[in-house]
């Protein structure tokens, strides 16, 4: 018998490598990795620019993966940061090539995501999208206090 432990960890691992596999090829045509999407396309809500530090919190990833990611997003002239005195503090923003590349993810990603759900009513979709939030949420407070004994 399958227990929901088992279920919940391979749908969430099966999900996750097509992502990422999706991502990847989605990008490869850029020269890019398919982890920088999910920067890109956040990046498109700040135009204003954001920093490292919020970037970090907003898409959930480390200050390091950032760090490497924007580095390597600069050098290919897809983002400029505003002032080099700190790399957390200066405000980073896509350059005009950054935002159609980050457009264009955009754009495949919402197709992606519409195949993925394709067959789920509009009631169930939110459903969905609330219990994983709330799933989502639960892990983090219990991988900082530790499980319960």
């Amino acid at each position: 018998m399958i227990t929901r432990f088992e279920r919940f960890l391979v749908s969430l691992s099966g999900i996750t490598r097509s992502w990422h596999k999706i991502a990847a090829t989605e990008l490869k045509k850029y020269g890019l990795k398919g982890t920088y999407a999910i920067y890109l396309v956040t990046m498109l809500r700040y135009p204003e620019g954001v920093t490292s530090a919020s970037l970090s919190d907003i898409c959930d990833r480390n200050k390091a993966d950032v760090s490497r990611s924007i580095s390597e997003l600069e050098k290919k002239g897809l983002l400029s940061r505003e002032d080099n005195r700190s790399k957390y503090r200066v405000l980073i923003k896509l350059t005009d090539e950054g935002r159609e590349i980050a457009e264009e993810v955009k754009r495949s990603s919402n197709i992606a995501v519409e195949i993925a759900g394709l067959g789920i009513s509009e009631e169930k979709r939110q459903i969905f999208y609330d219990t994983m939030e709330l799933i989502s949420s639960n892990l983090q407070n219990l991988s900082k206090k530790g499980i319960p004994k």
